[in-house]
């Protein structure tokens, strides 16, 4: 037992040595525990994130698609000089918004301020058929039938002497076709073959300017309408007879 007695520090004047953390060795130098941990947290995600990034490309690609393209890409493209064809429709566009010419009023030189009337010399006559019918003209130099036009056929009675003539026009450019008065000589014969047809010989027909002798024949919708108008000739020509006779 040794003679000097043990000296033990006094808890409450002498200070505590202050406890060192504890180090770990890296390649770089030494780091404590919590920043290796941290560091190797960090590396752990930014690995994911570059397997994310592959796979999403990946996935784009096997569908047609691609890696989506960065945000300054489509800066520089929008900032881009546009092409001829997008300058050219700036343009139209520029041209279509342009304002419009104010209207210009010009005075007419010749007023005409009488109404002009054309005369058909039918003024003085009344109507006493109409009827819509086909009207053909026998050719004899080529000895067959020729179509004259389609309109309608009317029998016109003079106000004043009473005659009645008959008239008919073309539709549309209301040519007159058909020109002459019913004299007693005329006959209606019917057409071969046809009950909505008559043919008649006209004497002196000015449907062209000049009396000229035709051989004529008309034809009506049906039968009904082919009868009245047989019944509005013999009519009218018998009215017509009456006047001729008188005066003789």
């Amino acid at each position: 037992m040794s003679d000097v007695a043990e000296t033990k520090p006094d808890p409450t004047t002498t200070a505590p040595e202050e406890q060192q953390p504890e180090t770990t060795a890296t390649g770089e130098g030494e780091k404590t525990v919590t920043e290796a941990a941290v560091d190797t947290a960090k590396e752990a995600a930014d690995t994911a994130k570059d397997a994310a990034v592959k796979t999403s490309d990946s996935v784009f690609s096997m569908f047609g698609g691609g890696p989506k393209k960065e945000k300054k890409e489509d800066e520089a493209e929008e900032g881009a000089e546009p092409s001829g064809s997008a300058k050219a429709q700036k343009t139209e566009e520029n041209d279509e918004e342009a304002p419009e010419s104010p209207d210009v009023h010009f005075e007419p030189v010749i007023r005409l301020t009488e109404k002009v009337e054309t005369k058909t010399n039918e003024e003085l006559e009344e109507q006493a058929f109409k009827m819509r019918a086909k009207l053909f003209k026998f050719d004899r130099d080529s000895k067959e039938w020729k179509e004259r036009g389609t309109g309608d056929v009317r029998l016109l009675k003079h106000k004043e002497n009473q005659k009645t003539r008959l008239v008919m026009r073309r539709d549309k450019t209301l040519k007159v076709c058909a020109n002459h008065y019913i004299v007693p000589d005329m006959k209606l014969s019917p057409n071969v073959g046809s009950d909505r047809s008559w043919v008649w010989n006209a004497a002196a027909d000015v449907s062209e300017g000049e009396p000229e002798a035709q051989t004529l024949a008309i034809r009506f919708a049906n039968s009904e309408n082919a009868n009245l108008f047989k019944e509005a000739f013999e009519k009218a020509q018998q009215e017509n007879e009456k006047i001729f006779n008188s005066e003789q």
